[in-house]
């Protein structure tokens, strides 16, 4: 493709800045600056080591807040890559190729340019259009968004509608949206023994022997069974360890990383306490150091996702099907606003992966999808 859209002009402008987390290495002081060009007002917000920044264009009247990063993840090995990363090109199969293509600069170049065309084309658009970016989504996630949604709940900012450009589709552009997300609740447990010599288990206590039976508990366990948006939550051990690396002692210490990936029918707090009377009932010397990433959220069939899907099947004739599943994204972030939250974006089949690619004819689907949301939702 020797003449690229504005929409593949942007990507591959943005993509050929190697923003890996939290670096963000001019992305949004070019995105700031075209914002800017078409009447937004722009406020950085620079957090520890993190670049954030909000924009508003318009009065009073619903906002509808385009939200994504422009961090990247690290590349791997760059011998695995057939093209170099953050070369940024469409190749002869239409695909363009880079990191970040799919996640997510395909889908900030498609925002960008679908704002831009609208505004040109309603000037007088009733309510808002917002735009929240940072550097930190990829990462901790400590600075970022969460830290920029702090910082508006104080002021009173009003969000009514987000579309968080995440890579939501799973074979062609706009088949799935995200709708909510299950919460994420993590669990380091430790479960205390006593050391010894494998010949003398009279004199130790195996906290492995001891621990085996309450873990098998944990993972039999039946939590909740879902609901309509979600489904049942789920309990997975992701690391176990103990012992001293020889095979005639036995350990004093074993350690166990869990995380539970929960529905609306489940809280922190149950979750919880169901976990530590299971350890008690096996009598366990136990302690569980406990920390959250993230409360399910959802957004239910209304002004936002009638919009979108409308969008959606106007512009490729698809229905799309409204999805709770996969991780965490930065919609848990701006849900706790009371916010219809929706991500939408090109397919996520390649991200994080060498050879990082999406097809270039679906950014110009997206960026249509977004441009005719914004015409339902804000057009006068």
């Amino acid at each position: 493709m020797t003449t690229l859209s504005p929409t593949l002009e942007l990507a591959c402008e943005l993509i050929r800045r190697a923003s890996v987390t939290p670096l963000d290495e001019g992305c949004q002081q070019l995105m700031m600056e075209r914002l800017a060009a078409c009447g937004f007002t722009v406020e950085p917000m620079n957090i520890e080591d993190v670049d954030n920044f909000w924009a508003r264009r318009g009065g009073e009247g619903p906002v509808l807040c385009f939200a994504g990063h422009t961090d990247v993840v690290p590349t791997g090995p760059l011998e695995a890559w057939q093209h170099a990363p953050f070369a940024a090109f469409v190749d002869e199969e239409g695909m363009l190729r880079g990191r970040g293509a799919a996640d997510m600069k395909g889908s900030l170049a498609a925002m960008l340019v679908a704002v831009e065309r609208f505004v040109a084309d309603h000037p007088l658009h009733r309510g808002a259009i917002a735009f929240l970016i940072t550097s930190d989504e990829e990462g901790p996630a400590l600075h970022g968004t969460q830290a920029v949604v702090e910082r508006l709940a104080k002021r009173n900012e009003r969000l009514d509608w987000c579309i968080v450009g995440e890579p939501s589709s799973t074979s062609l552009v706009g088949d799935m949206v995200k709708n909510g997300r299950r919460g994420s609740l993590n669990g380091h447990l430790r479960v205390r023994g006593v050391q010894g010599h494998v010949a003398y288990p009279h004199l130790a206590k195996n906290p492995i022997h001891l621990a085996a039976p309450a873990l098998a508990e944990l993972a039999g366990e039946h939590w909740d069974a879902g609901n309509a948006f979600f489904p049942p939550t789920s309990f997975q051990i992701s690391n176990l360890n103990s012992g001293t690396g020889t095979t005639n002692v036995i350990p004093g210490e074993l350690n166990c990383l869990f995380n539970f990936r929960f529905s609306t029918e489940s809280t922190v707090e149950g979750l919880q306490q169901r976990v530590e009377a299971i350890l008690d009932k096996h009598g366990l010397d136990w302690q569980v150091d406990w920390s959250l990433s993230g409360l399910p959220f959802l957004t239910e069939p209304g002004a936002l996702l009638d919009a979108v899907s409308a969008s959606i099947r106007e512009v490729t004739g698809r229905e799309t099907v409204a999805s709770t599943s996969g991780g965490t994204s930065d919609g848990r972030f701006i849900a706790t606003l009371g916010t219809q939250v929706v991500e939408l974006g090109p397919v996520n089949a390649t991200i994080h992966q060498v050879n990082e690619r999406v097809l270039a004819s679906d950014l110009e689907l997206l960026t249509e999808i977004y441009y005719q949301t914004l015409v339902r939702l804000l057009a006068n």
